[in-house]
């Protein structure tokens, strides 16, 4: 009985040291997510640039599509704003900002300082959108296709290689 005393806690102690490995190996940046393979959320937002007019989810049916959730606030937004740039001269599909709990005037003058890459941006003043999405951080990559159904989900900047390993071949085969 007094073996037990210590070889019961010592047992415990290797299940919490294992678990913590093993949480440790794992990527932040893969977090599942539930909406995969669902329909988008509806939306329809005004847009950044011209609040009298509107983008919807539905405008964007037949269409492979990119929403790209940032804000100008966003520090990790600034790094992934010259691979978003680049990637959109490409036309390899139609990128829609989701511009996320910001003001209108900062980020019209976020991506008048940095460039546009958006072909266009809703304006998402409170997050709502952004959250019926799932986002809790920007910024967020969507790729939708032409059913409106969730295809893939990035958490954190995009990269070249993230670009070209996994939204190029998906959205090729989404366009298949």
């Amino acid at each position: 009985m007094k073996g037990l005393r210590f070889i019961v806690p010592l047992g415990i102690f290797g299940l919490l040291v294992f678990f913590l490995w093993r949480g440790l190996s794992l990527d932040p940046k893969l977090v599942p997510s539930p909406l995969i393979d669902k329909p988008a959320p509806r939306f329809a937002l005004a847009r950044l640039d011209d609040a009298s007019r509107t983008i919807a989810r539905d405008d964007m049916l037949g269409k492979v599509w990119m929403l790209n959730v940032w804000a100008s606030w966003c520090v990790a937004c600034r790094d992934e704003h010259p691979v978003l740039l680049q990637f959109s001269r490409s036309r390899v599909v139609p990128i829609v900002g989701l511009n996320y709990k910001d003001t209108r005037p900062e980020g019209l003058g976020w991506l008048g300082q940095f460039g546009n890459p958006y072909d266009v941006s809703a304006f998402d003043r409170d997050g709502r959108v952004g959250i019926d999405f799932g986002v809790y951080g920007v910024p967020e990559t969507f790729i939708i296709d032409k059913r409106g159904v969730i295809r893939m989900k990035h958490i954190g900047p995009l990269t070249p290689e993230i670009i070209q390993t996994r939204i190029q071949p998906l959205v090729k085969e989404l366009n298949g």
